[in-house]
């Protein structure tokens, strides 16, 4: 199978855009993550820039990059920055799911990258369970997690589905009960009424 990308437009999607980011506050519980970040696109050159400029009044210049290259088409070497070149390096061995930012003076930052294509609703759950302050949970621990819930929700709607589409589903119109019971041929008045 052979993808082509268009780099254009995925360009044309960030600029001027800022990062969507969730961040921990600043606390003295320590996780394994210190947020989240969802690109708008795979376009690593396109969307470091805002990641690095939303990140620079926390953990002042962002210097180094480090991301795993399995969901990234293109890694590049070098980014330009407000102000400064941003390095990018890359490892198999790194978590998929977690892009590692370096700073010189306040250390490193790890934040779960949210698929571009993800849905709303759970880039928002995962972007406020990657905040948590504390959570021991991993980038990858999250994502699997996110993606149990997917395959359920849709187990549950497909269920639903086939109930409605099998005759499960209460009809929206129903025929009227007899105002008597039949028993047999003989009709048994209801009490309080008089049979006709």
């Amino acid at each position: 199978m052979t993808t082509t990308l268009d780099r254009t437009a995925n360009r044309a999607l960030t600029p001027g855009l800022p990062a969507r980011l969730s961040l921990t506050p600043k606390t003295t519980l320590t996780g394994q993550l210190d947020g989240a970040w969802w690109p708008r696109s795979r376009d690593l050159a396109a969307e470091l820039p805002a990641l690095a400029d939303a990140l620079e009044g926390r953990w002042d210049r962002i210097t180094r990059v480090l991301v795993n290259p399995g969901p990234w088409p293109v890694v590049p070497h070098k980014v330009a920055v407000t102000g400064h070149l941003l390095h990018v390096g890359w490892f198999t061995e790194q978590d998929p799911d977690k892009v590692i930012l370096l700073s010189c003076t306040t250390g490193r930052c790890d934040l779960l990258v949210i698929p571009p294509e993800t849905e709303p609703t759970s880039a928002a759950r995962l972007m406020t369970a990657a905040a948590l302050p504390g959570s021991i949970l991993t980038a990858s621990s999250l994502m699997s997690g996110e993606a149990a819930a997917d395959r359920r929700t849709r187990e549950v709607r497909s269920s639903e589905d086939a109930w409605e589409t099998d005759g499960g589903a209460v009809p929206l119109s129903r025929p009227r009960p007899a105002a008597h019971p039949v028993v047999g041929a003989r009709m048994i008045p209801l009490p309080g009424h008089s049979g006709r």
